[in-house]
């Protein structure tokens, strides 16, 4: 099922900036087709923008802003998995499983996606070959770097994990060493497999360290070299 966003339009895929890697290798004609099955559609910080266990006829694609990706566990505890920068999809494993979708994702910033139907993003996967590459790339990284962060997260301590985590976001998500956490520290915790308490207390201490500087979500790197050394041996 899909939440209703605040509005939704039809999209023009041959003149659009926002294009993946994956779809401009599609041809004219599968341009007009992708662009007779595609819409438009925005959400505010907080909306939920796919449910877990619902069902999905569509692809969604990343335009602008940020997602997180997660789910709860048996004790309905909420894990995030990562943090989705635009010009990304979202269900794609719903392609290669079934058509259940296995994770939530929700609007961290203002954003705006388009609705791609399931049957002609599947159509496209089978029948150009170079899309299918680029989209079965994209669902092999995004599992590799999951599984190597949720390594990471078991050997590491506090320390480290959460080093991790500052340099995820400023190198992966937003490229600079100054930037507005789109989390909260709750999330963050959500994040790293931690507490509340222990994310909150070890950012005290980086910032006791001068490691890091906060003003609110502001978060900016003082030390890099400090603090990737702590990611290497945390």
């Amino acid at each position: 099922m899909f939440l209703q966003p605040d509005y939704k339009i039809f999209s023009n895929c041959q003149t659009c900036d926002d294009r993946s890697c994956a779809s401009q290798i599609l041809s004219v004609p599968e341009l007009e087709l992708l662009s007779k099955n595609c819409n438009e559609a925005k959400f505010e910080q907080g909306e939920k923008i796919l449910a877990e266990g619902s069902r999905t006829s569509h692809i969604i694609y990343l335009r602008e802003g940020l997602v997180k990706e997660y789910g709860k566990n048996g004790l309905q505890e909420e894990y995030i998995l990562q943090v989705v920068k635009p010009h990304s999809y979202l269900g794609l494993h719903s392609i290669f499983s079934d058509t259940n979708n296995h994770y939530s994702y929700a609007a961290l910033t203002p954003v705006r996606v388009c609705y791609i139907d399931l049957n002609v993003f599947s159509q496209f996967i089978k029948e150009n070959g170079r899309f299918g590459y680029e989209i079965l790339s994209s669902v092999c990284n995004d599992s590799l770097n999951n599984y190597h962060r949720f390594i990471d997260q078991h050997q590491k301590k506090i320390n480290g994990k959460l080093a991790d985590a500052i340099l995820y976001f400023a190198i992966v998500i937003f490229g600079k060493n100054k930037f507005d956490l789109p989390l909260s520290r709750k999330e963050l915790a959500y994040l790293i497999g931690t507490s509340r308490e222990s994310v909150s207390k070890q950012i005290s201490v980086f910032v006791k360290d001068k490691i890091i500087s906060v003003d609110g979500r502001n978060i900016k790197i003082l030390d890099m070299n400090r603090l990737q050394n702590i990611s290497k041996i945390g």
